[in-house]
């Protein structure tokens, strides 16, 4: 690719001139103030200053009202992942987003300058005047219109069109630049789930700097020339070529122009990758002192198993993914020695182990009982939640169904507790009236084609202590007359299974998030993504728009995706609330999975005089982004000798 890069390297040294030689406007009401990590190229005329570096109307942040400390920038944190592709991650750890969550989990225009929202059915954004990319490139209209026209309406690069969230009725909005700073996005029907997902730890990134990626993109450059480089990156076609330079997500390439507080300068392979601190963040503090407090990232490559060890041994400035509950002893021994300390978050999520009847399975006897309430039902009568609270999380969780959680305000009592209590004497009984009669050798119940009652539940094999909770209930369902087996596998290949209806249960985590409220769309409970491991081919069939999977069969699955319906088109809050605790009730009452017990602590390892990391939070992939909701752009090192180091 460099080889490429050097062909038209002279077409974007002109671009390159011409954009960074646009009007430069400086926020007239701050003082602002340049950081020691970039005086010196400002001082060589290397680097705009700082005022002409950052927009007309930066964001603001107001720390105070948030009881947080003003920062004073520079130093570095190091923090290690268990592979070269989880710096992906940093996408969500940064988290900055057109719209973005703040720390209540309530919507807050972001790198937008604000968003006018018509009925959910008219979006217009205002674009920041001045907002740049990281290489200087102004950030405007256009990035929005290359992203919607030339990606996701290219059937080269998107064959299956724009992301689902941009449909309504199977089409996508009419999209329209209004002028430089403003776009505008309209449906004929409301479409609450848009601002969401833009918020999502996933960012779907309807935007792109056009400005880079057209080199690669055959619509403005010659496609032969495009296909030789691409056949030479052994790829079909110069499609593929783009794709493959098209890393937003990923922020693997340093020469990808990003938006985020930190942008990657190192390039792969390595054993410690680097972000260094953004010169054209969009954030700044009261002060003038321009976002992120902290002028670099490090992430080191470390095995899996050696991640509370490392944290032990002092070896990171700040850890929370690759951690568990099980590490807080190891963890807490090494803290007075090594200088940092463990804090313990909540873990938003509806169960810590879920069990999940896949009502697709392809196995006709298994197929027929999945989807009898009645055995589900008796399956979670079945488990003697209390020990499996105990056992895995030391009496701290929350037992009962897979569902919200307190912290939400749509959680109710009946949801979680409905059909969870332990009842062998009801259990038994429900598996009687299915006509599961036991056999007088085994003691195994035998099922309507003369097998013994045996149900293999697969698992991703990294979850440990899932596998100890699924042994557990092994022994409760024994008692039942059912002999369970736990069968770990590698993810990729337990999702593959499950596709296509060759599992018969699964076990992974509950709903991921378990503090909704009524605008947060209800796309986890329902029948329309093929990653539900309970109704996979379902999800198939709305995902595919009926090419593939099959159509819901069930009532009350059929339900659920008729409140679906109603969620969407409802234009109210109380509406969308009142149809979210029917989406719920439909769960408790029906079990399409079978939860456990919530709650469990997630161990955040923060070196001492790391500030402004919250003491008490919740842990999650969404809402919060694993830390991002926390802005990790407002850390800073308390002490000065924390603080150097920055410019090496």
């Amino acid at each position: 690719m460099r080889t490429y890069a050097q062909i038209i390297s002279t077409v974007l040294a002109t671009l390159s001139a011409l954009l960074v030689c646009g009007a430069l406007h400086a926020a007239e009401h701050l003082p602002y103030r340049e950081v020691p990590f970039f005086q010196a190229k400002v001082a060589d005329h290397a680097l705009l200053p700082v005022e002409q570096r950052m927009p007309k109307e930066p964001l603001v942040v107001d720390l105070n009202a948030k009881g947080r400390l003003f920062g004073i920038p520079g130093g570095d944190i190091v923090t290690i992942v268990a592979r070269a592709r989880d710096i992906r991650y940093q996408s969500a750890i940064g988290y900055t987003r057109l719209v973005g969550l703040d720390e209540n989990f309530d919507l807050y225009p972001d790198i937008l300058q604000s968003v006018d929202n018509q009925n959910d059915r008219v979006f217009t954004f205002h674009i920041r005047p001045g907002h740049r990319w990281s290489d200087g490139s102004f950030f405007t209209a256009e990035d929005f219109r290359f992203y919607w026209e030339d990606i996701a309406n290219n059937s080269s690069i998107s064959p299956v069109g724009p992301p689902e969230f941009m449909l309504i009725d199977g089409r996508g909005p009419r999209f329209e630049v209004i002028d430089q700073y403003t776009v505008r996005y309209t449906w004929d029907k409301p479409n609450p789930r848009f601002l969401p997902q833009l918020a999502s730890p996933r960012d779907p990134f309807i935007y792109r700097p056009a400005h880079y990626l057209k080199q690669f993109h055959a619509s403005y450059t010659d496609q032969k020339l495009l296909d030789v480089v691409a056949r030479q990156q052994k790829l079909k076609s110069w499609a593929g070529l783009f794709n493959r330079m098209d890393t937003m997500y990923d922020l693997s390439d340093p020469d990808m122009p990003t938006l985020q507080p930190w942008k990657p300068v190192t390039y792969a392979p390595a054993n410690r990758y680097y972000f260094e601190r953004n010169p054209y963040y969009h954030r700044v503090d009261y002060k003038g002192v321009q976002l992120p407090y902290v002028d670099r990232l490090i992430f080191d490559i470390s095995a899996p198993g050696l991640m509370a060890a490392k944290a032990n041994a002092g070896e990171v400035d700040l850890l929370f993914r690759g951690l568990t509950m099980r590490d807080i002893p190891v963890l807490k021994e090494g803290e007075k020695v090594k200088d940092y300390r463990t804090r313990l978050w909540r873990v938003a999520r509806g169960s810590e182990l879920a069990l999940y009847p896949n009502l697709n399975c392809s196995d006709p006897v298994f197929r027929k009982l999945n989807r009898d309430v009645r055995f589900r039902r008796a399956l979670s009568l079945g488990i003697k939640r209390k020990t499996i609270n105990m056992v895995l999380l030391y009496g701290l969780g929350r037992e009962g169904n897979n569902t919200v959680i307190s912290k939400s305000p749509l959680y109710r009592d009946e949801f979680r507790y409905r059909n969870s209590s332990y009842d062998p004497d009801e259990a038994n009984r429900l598996l009687d009236e299915l006509g599961l009669k036991r056999s007088d050798s085994t003691g195994l119940r035998i099922l309507p084609d003369g097998r013994p009652l045996i149900i293999t539940v697969e698992l991703d094999g990294d979850q440990l202590l899932m596998a100890d909770g699924l042994a557990l209930i092994g022994e409760f369902w024994q008692d039942l007359g059912i002999k369970l087996i736990v069968k770990p596998q590698d993810r990729a290949i337990l999702n593959n299974r499950s596709y296509s209806g060759q599992t018969i249960m699964s076990a992974s985590v509950g709903l991921d998030n378990a503090i909704p409220n009524a605008l947060t769309p209800p796309t986890e409970l329902v029948p329309m993504h093929q990653d539900n491991l309970a109704w996979p081919k379902w999800g198939q069939y709305i995902e595919t728009k009926g090419n593939s999977g099959e159509p819901i069969d069930i009532p009350e699955a059929r339900e659920l995706a008729q409140l679906y319906e109603q969620w969407m088109a409802a234009e109210d809050t109380p509406s969308r609330q009142a149809i979210w605790l029917k989406i719920l009730e439909n769960h408790a009452d029906n079990l399409w999975s079978i939860g456990t017990v919530a709650g469990s602590l997630h161990p955040i390892v923060v070196k001492n005089n790391l500030a402004n990391v919250p003491e008490k939070a919740f842990y999650s992939w969404a809402p919060t982004s694993f830390i991002g909701v926390y802005r990790m752009d407002e850390f800073f090192w308390a002490t000065a000798e924390r603080r150097q180091g920055g410019n090496r």
